[in-house]
């Protein structure tokens, strides 16, 4: 049988599903290789009723199947070739994983499976499942549409793989505090080691923005200017913040 070993980024998002209720029913979503049902039923099959790994391609899906019978656990996941949740009963699922997707398209998978905060499912409401959703890109968009839509962000994390850092983000349905700027784009302040370099990395990205603005003209450019300014003097006061957490 092969060992499952998790790379920083898909580990994060392992630890954070694990947490969870236990006998609960898992989808992954764009599972790929299948490396993570894979790695959570070798290291916590017990907590695990169900586990429904979807993908929108055939090819992917044939890996993800070799990867759970390596891994001995190919009789215990339920692999189907869908868009996002197409083919996913909403009684089948009380944890939703959608990793390394880009920020909007886990929006599309969401809006399209009508994911809703008042939408009751079987003999609970949707409060009671869990969303573990780990964006690539477009992170402001993403939070933004969350906030809009009825879900509160419960807790970010974060994870350096090479140079790269990666951000996992646990939600479910529920009213959350409006998000400022600076937080839609780097999330809420926390004194976690990594979040200084997580900061920076999004102080240096407005600032490059900011800079390829300084030559444009036109009242549109002058209102995204000023909106990226406010982005990135929300992002500088919470550096400040983080650096007094570290003292």
């Amino acid at each position: 049988m092969k060992t499952i070993h998790l790379s920083p980024r898909l580990q994060m998002v392992a630890d954070m599903v694990a947490q969870q209720k236990k006998n609960g029913w898992l989808v992954d979503v764009g599972t790929d290789h299948a490396y993570l049902p894979a790695w959570l039923l070798q290291e916590h099959r017990e907590q695990f009723a169900y586990i429904i790994a979807t993908d929108l391609r055939r090819g992917p899906l044939d890996r993800a199947r070799q990867t759970a019978r390596e891994a001995g656990c190919g009789e215990d996941i339920d692999f189907r070739l869908c868009d996002g949740l197409a083919a996913v009963d909403p009684r089948e699922a009380d944890i939703i994983v959608i990793a390394g997707m880009g920020g909007e398209t886990i929006v599309h998978i969401l809006k399209s499976a009508c994911w809703a905060p008042d939408w009751w499912l079987g003999d609970g409401p949707m409060e009671d499942k869990v969303l573990v959703l780990q964006p690539m890109s477009s992170m402001p968009e993403l939070r933004d549409w969350l906030q809009r839509s009825g879900f509160r962000i419960e807790e970010e994390r974060l994870a350096k793989e090479g140079e790269t850092l990666y951000t996992a983000l646990l939600v479910r349905a529920g009213e959350m505090a409006p998000l400022r700027p600076a937080e839609l784009w780097a999330g809420k302040n926390t004194g976690a080691p990594l979040r200084g370099e997580w900061l920076d990395q999004w102080i240096a990205r407005t600032g490059r923005a900011l800079e390829g603005m300084a030559r444009a003209r036109g009242e549109e450019t002058a209102s995204r200017r000023w909106a990226l300014e406010e982005v990135r003097s929300g992002l500088v006061e919470m550096k400040k913040e983080w650096e007094q957490w570290q003292r």
